[in-house]
């Protein structure tokens, strides 16, 4: 594979991690919303569980948003880092490129 190729892929990938970060940022946004609604909330809290509603404890329902919460951070950590991973990558497979390309001039 080629410098080019190989920056192309390193990119497509960078992409790709892109989307996923923000998919789980979206996710933790509202995750942290459902649980601010849920400390305000003073009646019952329901969870979707299919097709169904069902009344479900607020410590519960807390406790497990709480762990979600974790889950995505870990997640998104774990993304930042191949993020900044390739973006290294993809950086030393530019200078090669442009230090071979003024070689050549």
């Amino acid at each position: 594979m080629d410098k080019i190729q190989q920056m192309q892929f390193f990119e497509q990938n960078l992409q790709a991690i892109l989307m996923q970060k923000q998919a789980f940022q979206m996710e933790m946004s509202e995750t942290a919303s459902a649980l601010k609604e849920i400390e305000k909330s003073k009646e019952g809290v329901y969870k979707l569980v299919g097709q169904l509603m069902i009344k479900i404890a607020k410590e519960k329902i807390t406790d497990e948003l709480k762990n979600k919460e974790k889950i995505l951070e870990a997640r998104l950590k774990k993304l930042e880092e191949q993020e900044e991973k390739l973006n290294s990558e993809t950086k030393k497979i530019r200078d090669d490129i442009v230090k071979n390309s003024k070689k050549e001039k």
